[in-house]
């Protein structure tokens, strides 16, 4: 391959620019730093962009999930069915609810839930589907809103990796009652830490409200901004998970250059999907299908019985080379807790495994240069080459 490059290329870097700095001065500059006008603004920017009623800017996208679940009343002796193949908050929310996650498998070319599982585990206790838009590309949210019809089950989006992304042409977190924003620093769209929930609900939105900040009838901002009134009354006993004005300032220069930065990531997927073609010990993410992929993740599963290492090994030979990689997941059914608590075990979900023992997720970011790209295919292909059977 010739000399390596001698300066790391990490998994992720933020697109951060003066622009950003300078909003998040004003916020400090002006004295009001939790939870006010810009978090205001920054909602309704959020809402009028992604086509929904309401928007509720968290603390998390976790919180997001977390509040949705509690909103829609789910709890004690219900049943939630979700992808096996997701992050930590996706199943841990559920579980914090009192509620049983109900796993179900993937599809092995768009690592998405299988709308085909879902039906099969619907019983009296299910209460709710979360669906997860892995990487950046939408499920098939015709089937499964179909299917939630037919069993009066409640949808939830979890967009943590797809703010911008469409399903047929129509943008995610606008599908189910409501949805949950990641911004956290590796997102597409970046507050630091923070997230948002999206729904066409009245009642839900005003209940997310209340039940973001304490339970409370007013939040901070209406009580100590100028004619605000100091009396409050706890209406539910709610949780702190309200953003706050300096995350908001960062987000609102981030959601203007939102579909720039994704357009962006799009044209290095197309770049990484030409110079990849033609390799056939890896299997490339899947395009097409009615859907606008805002590819928050690239990730290619390897072939190992074309060469003579695994997963494991090829991700430390791409660290020789100065490259970081990570991998988008273990499934939640292969974790201690999971196979405690809810008895889930290995073979359950055979296509997860498939693409966990496979799956490699690439460096990929709008500040990552056509150079950088170059090189980690050339990597690819060296340790293909060094490793092909």
């Amino acid at each position: 391959m010739g000399k390596k490059i001698k300066k790391f290329i990490s998994f992720y870097k933020p697109w951060i620019t003066n622009e950003e700095i300078k909003e998040v001065e004003k916020v400090i500059r002006s004295g009001w730093l939790t939870m006010g006008p810009k978090v205001l603004e920054f909602e309704e920017k959020f809402r009028k962009y992604i086509g929904a009623k309401y928007a509720i800017a968290v603390n998390s996208c976790t919180a997001g999930l977390f509040l949705s679940l509690v909103s829609l009343g789910i709890g004690k002796d219900h049943e939630v069915i979700t992808t096996v193949f997701s992050f930590a908050s996706t199943a841990n929310t559920i579980v914090h609810t009192g509620a049983k996650p109900v796993f179900v498998d993937i599809s092995r070319d768009t690592f998405n839930i299988d709308p085909s599982a879902i039906e099969k585990v619907i019983n009296k206790r299910t209460k709710a589907i979360v669906v997860v838009h892995y990487g950046g590309r939408p499920c098939q949210m015709d089937k499964i809103l179909k299917i939630a019809r037919k069993y009066h089950l409640k949808v939830i989006e979890d967009c943590a990796h797809a703010p911008g992304a469409e399903y047929k042409n129509k943008k995610v977190g606008t599908f189910g009652d409501t949805a949950s924003f990641s911004f956290y620093a590796t997102k597409n769209l970046t507050t630091g830490e923070g997230g948002m929930i999206t729904t066409n609900n009245k009642k839900l939105a005003d209940r997310l409200r209340i039940l973001r900040l304490h339970g409370i009838s007013k939040d901070a901002w209406k009580r100590y901004s100028k004619g605000g009134e100091w009396y409050y009354e706890i209406i539910e006993a709610g949780f702190k998970y309200n953003m706050t004005d300096i995350q908001a300032a960062l987000g609102l220069v981030q959601l203007k250059k939102l579909d720039y930065l994704n357009e962006i990531r799009r044209r290095q997927a197309r770049y990484l999907m030409e110079n990849l073609k033609n390799v056939p010990e890896i299997q490339l993410p899947i395009i097409g299908g009615r859907v606008k992929n805002v590819w928050h993740l690239f990730p290619i599963l390897i072939r190992p019985e074309r060469m003579s290492i695994d997963r494991d090994k090829f991700i430390k030979e791409l660290n020789r080379y100065n490259i970081g990689t990570s991998v988008h997941f273990i499934p939640f059914h292969l974790h201690p807790f999971y196979r405690k608590r809810f008895g889930y075990k290995k073979g359950d979900f055979p296509n997860a495994e498939y693409v966990y023992n496979r799956i490699i997720s690439l460096p990929f970011y709008p500040k990552m240069r056509r150079e950088d790209y170059d090189y980690v295919v050339r990597a690819i292909k060296s340790i293909i080459k060094k490793y092909k059977k």
